[in-house]
């Protein structure tokens, strides 16, 4: 059967500020480049092989993916990189810190921004040195699919033709697959997989560098799950939050 695996990146230098990355290119911090050698080594241990690799265009989500591979010893693997797997753009938060932001926005309007599936936040000017449109990276995006900003559900709404386009075909062919990229473009790629309530998917939260391993049957519904770093913490997560979602120890849904 196709396996699906995702991997969030390791931390980067600007998670260990707690500032709002977004598209913002930033590098892993040396805490993260020892979480991606960490999951490489947990992946390998596990035995897993892959086919064909997928990320971000961003150099926080390849240095990951370039570290792990080296680690599995599996860089010959080949591998796509899509702008529809960034993380979720977080329009003017972006490069603010959460205190900056707590004190231009409120704390109490920051959580809404950040917990409610289809609440983005402000948007950028495409004046703004911060707008994609200013890069050369993206320079093959129509002005259409440049985002100014977005909520988890624009997240997915990108991510999803990338998804059904591109990657189920391969996952079609029996193919064993790793992903990795972020926090919300990983949640929102969970939240399809799992059919998981807009309700419920403000409740899930990505931990840097911690695999999940899916296997999934002909129709690209989970027949099991495992998350390798630590899977008593996590069923005891998931049924305390979100009982109604996936029972870990048995695999199928409750």
């Amino acid at each position: 059967m196709p396996t699906l695996t995702l991997l969030r990146h390791g931390k980067s230098i600007w998670n260990k500020e707690k500032r709002f990355t977004g598209w913002t290119d930033i590098a892993l911090s040396k805490h993260g480049i020892s979480e991606a050698e960490r999951a490489g080594q947990m992946l390998k241990d596990y035995g897993l092989k892959f086919d064909l690799c997928f990320t971000s265009c961003l150099n926080r989500a390849t240095e990951t993916l370039r570290i792990v591979l080296d680690i599995m010893n599996q860089s010959d693997v080949p591998i796509q990189k899509s702008w529809r797997l960034n993380e979720r753009h977080y329009g003017a938060l972006q490069g603010l810190d959460w205190w900056e932001a707590t004190r231009k926005y409120g704390a109490k309007q920051l959580l809404i921004w950040q917990r409610h599936f289809d609440i983005p936040p402000p948007p950028l000017d495409v004046t703004d040195t911060r707008f994609p449109g200013h890069d050369p990276l993206y320079s093959q995006l129509l002005p259409t699919e440049f985002p100014r900003s977005e909520s988890l559900k624009d997240t997915l709404a990108r991510l999803l033709p990338f998804w059904h386009g591109t990657i189920v075909p391969e996952l079609q062919q029996h193919k064993r697959i790793l992903i990795v990229a972020h926090n919300n473009s990983l949640r929102s790629l969970l939240k399809h997989v799992d059919d998981i309530t807009d309700k419920d998917i403000p409740k899930i939260t990505i931990r840097t560098a911690a695999p999940i391993v899916y296997e999934l049957d002909d129709q690209m519904k989970p027949y099991n799950r495992l998350h390798l770093q630590s899977q008593s913490k996590l069923r005891e997560w998931v049924q305390g939050k979100l009982g109604n979602w996936v029972n870990r120890s048995s695999g199928k849904k409750k």
